[in-house]
């Protein structure tokens, strides 16, 4: 018997069981409306698409980009898989979409902001509930971070590499060693600062969605010294001005 080949790097593999169940997401989207009791009007106030284009998006006479697929999962609340998914929309239930991503040492998204290189893990996978980051840390002290970020949900944080001092808006900074790990409510302002002298990394397993979580992260740009410099201005030596003038 010839052996299962393994899937391919970053590649994500649907559960062999769930093939019966693919639907044509149309379809989907009809038995969806009809479960709820709304009309084409309803659902195109909801989304944002005309109610032509979810009548033809019903019928299949209409392929789903992603940004369509995107404005109805997010404002029908129901996951991206769903829609592929006929007896989980039919039936009410949850189900098992099956699906699963391996991602090799090494690869992911790489996101670079001024505090963290952010690696995503099954980046490919859309509506996670978890949202997995491995980060390395840049900044090394407060004042070198800025400003705490914060986002919706919870996070779980895990040092893989050096060590940690989190500083939160609400508890005093606390020092976490490779191995150690600690979970809190994001909503708390928080700033992950690298406390030794090598590399430090983290994984972080965050509920906020991966937009939410990128826009957090991102940060501000480095504008103070420009603000700075009217203030420098206004502390000049009124002898120095009346020598400029003269």
């Amino acid at each position: 018997m010839a052996a299962k080949s393994e899937p391919a790097r970053g590649e994500t593999e649907a559960h062999p069981s769930a093939a019966s169940s693919v639907a044509k997401p149309g379809g989907v989207l009809k038995a969806l409306r009809r479960k709820h009791g709304w009309t084409l009007a309803e659902v195109s106030r909801r989304t944002g698409l005309p109610t032509s284009t979810l009548s033809k998006i019903e019928n299949d006479k209409m392929s789903l980009t992603f940004d369509k697929l995107s404005r109805l999962s997010s404002s029908l609340q129901v996951d991206i898989s769903s829609l592929f998914n006929g007896e989980a929309i039919e039936d009410g239930q949850p189900g098992a979409s099956g699906r699963r991503s391996i991602t090799r040492a090494g690869e992911g998204k790489g996101i670079e902001t001024r505090n963290y290189s952010h690696l995503y893990p099954a980046w490919e996978l859309l509506n996670k509930r978890i949202i997995p980051i491995v980060a390395e840390l840049h900044a090394r002290s407060l004042e070198e971070f800025g400003e705490l970020i914060r986002h919706p949900g919870e996070e779980y944080a895990f040092v893989l590499e050096g060590e940690v001092d989190l500083h939160t808006s609400l508890y005093a900074p606390v020092r976490l060693k490779a191995g150690d790990s600690i979970y809190f409510d994001s909503g708390m302002g928080h700033a992950y600062i690298a406390a030794g002298a090598g590399p430090c990394r983290v994984l972080s397993l965050c509920s906020a969605p991966e937009t939410q979580l990128i826009a957090a992260s991102a940060g501000r740009p480095k504008t103070d010294a420009a603000r700075k410099a009217p203030a420098t201005a206004r502390r000049t030596p009124a002898s120095d001005r009346k020598s400029k003038r003269s």
